[in-house]
C-alpha cells in the first residue's frame, strides 16, 4: 500500500457527546490501571505467559499461565496489595498444582516472627514466609496493616 493524503476536517465525528466523554474517560482511566498493575506484575519479575490484567471498579482480573502455585500468589498479592484494588479475580491457569498457602491479612502490631508463631507455632521460623513473599517484601522489618502475605505449609 502506501501512504494517503484525506482532507483533516472532513469525515466522522468521533468526539462523544458529555455523557458519553466521561463513560470513555473512567474506561480509559480503567485500562489505564489494568495497564500498570500489569506493568508492576512484570517489574517484580515474575513469569506469566500471556499476561493480563483488566481492572474495572476495584476488581483486577488476571488471566494468564504461570508455572507454579507460588508463583500465581505472589502475582496475586502483587495485584490485590495496591492501592485502589479491593479484589482480585484470579483466571490464571498454573502448570504445576500444589497446595494453596493461607493468605494472612496483617493486623496492626503484627511481625513476620509474630505470625510465625501464630501459623507455625515458632517464631524463629519468620523466614520462611519472609521468603514466601519475595520480591514483595524488601525488608522482614517493613510490613504494614491491611497487607495481605503468603504463608506457605511448612513442607512446601
Amino acid at each position: 500500500m502506501g501512504i494517503f493524503d484525506f482532507v483533516k476536517s472532513a469525515g466522522a465525528k468521533l468526539r462523544p457527546g458529555d455523557d458519553e466523554d466521561k463513560e470513555f474517560e473512567e474506561q480509559l482511566e480503567e485500562r489505564r490501571k489494568g495497564n500498570a498493575l500489569m506493568r508492576h506484575v512484570m517489574g517484580l519479575g515474575f513469569e506469566v505467559e500471556k499476561l493480563r490484567v483488566d481492572y474495572d471498579d476495584g476488581v483486577a482480573t488476571v488471566t494468564g499461565k504461570v508455572t507454579d502455585q507460588g508463583t500465581r500468589e505472589k502475582v496475586v498479592l502483587a495485584v490485590g496489595n495496591t492501592e485502589g484494588v479491593a479484589r482480585v479475580d484470579d483466571q490464571m491457569a498454573v502448570v504445576e498444582a500444589a497446595p494453596e498457602a493461607v493468605l494472612y491479612t496483617v493486623v496492626s502490631g503484627d511481625t513476620l516472627g509474630k505470625i510465625a508463631k501464630e501459623h507455625y507455632g515458632n517464631a524463629a521460623k519468620y523466614p520462611v514466609i519472609f521468603e514466601a513473599n519475595q520480591p514483595l517484601l524488601e525488608d522482614p522489618n517493613k510490613i504494614y496493616p491491611g497487607q495481605v502475605l503468603r504463608i506457605p505449609p511448612l513442607d512446601a
